[in-house]
C-alpha cells in the first residue's frame, strides 16, 4: 500500500503541506501509522503533480525513484511551488518494480491520477485491460502498475463517451471503469480483493474514491478536511469553518495529525466529489 495527499483550494506553498504536519507525507514515506499491511515504509519512489492555471491548464509533474525523505530536489523546489491544486504520492511497490514510469501521479493532458491499494489478480487481468484500450491510450501507458492501467481505462472511457470536464462526469466514468474491472475479475475468477483508493483531478475539481471489492476485508483508510483555508501551526492542520462555502479541501490516505476534530472519514465504497466551486458531496460507488 502507498500513501498520498491531495489539496484543492486557495493557493498554498507545497512544502508547507508535505513537510510541516506532525504526520506529514514525508514522514509517512519513512513510517506510515495506518498501513493495513506490516511494512510501514513507502520508499520506492514518489511524485507530485501541481497546477498553475495562469501558465497552463495542464499540470506540472515531478517524479523520482528516490525515497521522498532523501530527495534534495524535492526539498529545494517544494518551498517555491505555490499552487491551488496538487497531488502528492509516496510509493510502496506492489504491482510493478521500482521505476520512474511506475511513480504516481500519472499525467494525461489536464488529468492527474494516483492510487493507494492494489487490484487483486492484476497479473491475470492486465492483458485483458489493455485489450480495451485504443492505440493512443495503449501507447500512453508506460509502466507496469495496476494504477496506471486503471487510469488508462478511465481515459479510454472518458474520451469514448465524449463527456465534459466536470466532476459528475468524472464520477460516472470512474464507476464505469470500476465495473469493467469487476466484470473481468468475475470472468477470470479472480479471488483476491481489490482495494482502490483513487484520486483524479483536472485542476479545477477533484474525485477521491474509497473502494473495496470485499466488505469483509475492509478498506484502506481515506480522510478529508475542509474549511475556509488550511493553516498549519505546530504540526497541526487547522481548517477554520466560518463560512458555508469552502476555501480549501485536503484529502489524505492517512491523517496528518492526531487532531481528530479536523478529519472526516470517507465512507467505504463511496466517493468524495469536490466541484470547481469547492462544494463537497459524497456518492456511493455501486
Amino acid at each position: 500500500m502507498c500513501r498520498f495527499t491531495a489539496y484543492i483550494g486557495k493557493p498554498i506553498i507545497l512544502a508547507e503541506v508535505l513537510f510541516q504536519p506532525k504526520n506529514s507525507l514525508i514522514r509517512q514515506s519513512m513510517h506510515a501509522r495506518e498501513m493495513a499491511d506490516k511494512d510501514p515504509t513507502n520508499g520506492d519512489g514518489f511524485g507530485v503533480g501541481w497546477y498553475n492555471p495562469e501558465i497552463s491548464s495542464d499540470p506540472a509533474l515531478f517524479t523520482s525513484v528516490l525515497p521522498a525523505w532523501n530527495d534534495q530536489n524535492l526539498l529545494y523546489i517544494s518551498p517555491k511551488i505555490y499552487s491551488s491544486c496538487f497531488l502528492a504520492h509516496v510509493r510502496a511497490a506492489s504491482q510493478g518494480g521500482v521505476s520512474q514510469f511506475n511513480c504516481h501521479p500519472f499525467h494525461y493532458q489536464r488529468f492527474l491520477f494516483m492510487h493507494n491499494g492494489t487490484i487483486g489478480g492484476f497479473s491475470i487481468l492486465k492483458r485483458h485491460i489493455r485489450h480495451l484500450m485504443s492505440d493512443p491510450i495503449y501507447d500512453w501507458v508506460k509502466g507496469q502498475t495496476d494504477s496506471e492501467h486503471f487510469a488508462g481505462l478511465f481515459l479510454e472511457n472518458f474520451f469514448k463517451q465524449k463527456v465534459h470536464y466536470h466532476i459528475e462526469e468524472f464520477a460516472k466514468i470512474f464507476i464505469m471503469t470500476l465495473h469493467q474491472i469487476n466484470k473481468l475479475r468475475e470472468k477470470y475468477e479472480v479471488k483476491e480483493t481489490a482495494y482502490i483508493n483513487y484520486v483524479i483531478s483536472d485542476g479545477r475539481s477533484l474525485l477521491a474514491a474509497r473502494y473495496t471489492s470485499d466488505l469483509k476485508e475492509g478498506a484502506s483508510t481515506l480522510y478529508y478536511s475542509a474549511g475556509d483555508s488550511l493553516c498549519i501551526q505546530d504540526g497541526i492542520c487547522h481548517m477554520p469553518k466560518t463560512k458555508s462555502e469552502h476555501g480549501a479541501v485536503l484529502v489524505v490516505s492517512e491523517k496528518l495529525d492526531s487532531h481528530q476534530a479536523d478529519w472526516q472519514e470517507v465512507p467505504i465504497n463511496q466517493m468524495l466529489l469536490v466541484d470547481d466551486d469547492l462544494s463537497i458531496k459524497t456518492m456511493k460507488v455501486e
